[in-house]
């Protein structure tokens, strides 16, 4: 049988509790997602911050972990069967967490699916998109003088609060009534587009009362708060 220790990244971050599910992450919206699901179910865990400005997402042991050397990842010691399971790709572990936890997916095979789909929605559309736009405006793509690539982010991330906002428009949270996965996926990408991004006036965020209630709503909710600061950018592991 495998134990935590056996996994190369653990020699990098040594697991100080090792019966613990292990982050490996940083506080970016896909990192946040986890830690704010980790925060939401209180299942306990063990954070560790993957330093981009050191490079820690290159070195062979997160990349042991995730050869995409994207954050987030997790290792759970407890997994199907007694057995670890490490895990890569943010929605992926959501879902996870979701099933462990028996919390955040709605019941009945429908249902879960509908929550797959908006889940899919935000990580093909949601996050892409609005990525784009931090790119173009605020980081290295703000000095091409020519603004076309930018406005044709711009304007697709538009539409796609538009989509949002409709969907708001008569239920609470995105599936509906319930908070969800689906919103702890979403929210974090909506708040870095007006915040972190600053491009909330570029893209008309002003216009999607629904979209800015939700995420108000969201905000608000104590393991959010918590997780949006997790891991530490002042940690030591």
């Amino acid at each position: 049988m495998r134990r935590l220790a056996d996994y190369p990244i653990t020699r990098k971050w040594p697991a100080r509790h090792p019966e613990r599910i292990q982050l490996y992450s940083l506080p970016t919206p896909n990192g946040v997602k986890v830690s704010i699901m980790l925060e939401e179910t209180a299942l306990p865990y063990e954070p560790h911050l993957v330093r981009f400005d050191a490079g820690d997402q290159l070195s062979p042991e997160f990349m042991s972990l995730n050869p995409n050397n994207k954050i987030p990842a997790i290792i759970d010691p407890d997994g199907p069967g007694g057995e670890p399971l490490a895990l890569f790709e943010s929605g992926a572990i959501l879902v996870y967490l979701a099933d462990k936890s028996g919390r955040f997916m709605p019941e009945g095979a429908a249902a879960r699916f509908e929550a797959l789909q908006w889940l899919m929605f935000q990580m093909s559309a949601i996050g892409p998109m609005f990525g784009q736009v931090g790119f173009f405006h605020k980081f290295a793509g703000k000095d091409y003088v020519d603004k076309r690539p930018r406005d044709r982010y711009v304007t697709e991330s538009r539409r796609l609060l538009a989509v949002l906002d409709q969907r708001l428009a008569d239920r609470a949270w995105l599936l509906g009534d319930d908070y969800s996965i689906v919103d702890i996926a979403t929210f974090p990408w909506v708040r870095n587009l007006d915040g972190f991004y600053g491009a909330g006036e570029l893209v008309g965020f002003a216009d999607f009362a629904h979209v800015q209630r939700a995420l108000a709503a969201f905000v608000a909710r104590p393991a959010v708060t918590r997780g949006l600061e997790i891991p530490r950018r002042d940690a030591a592991s």
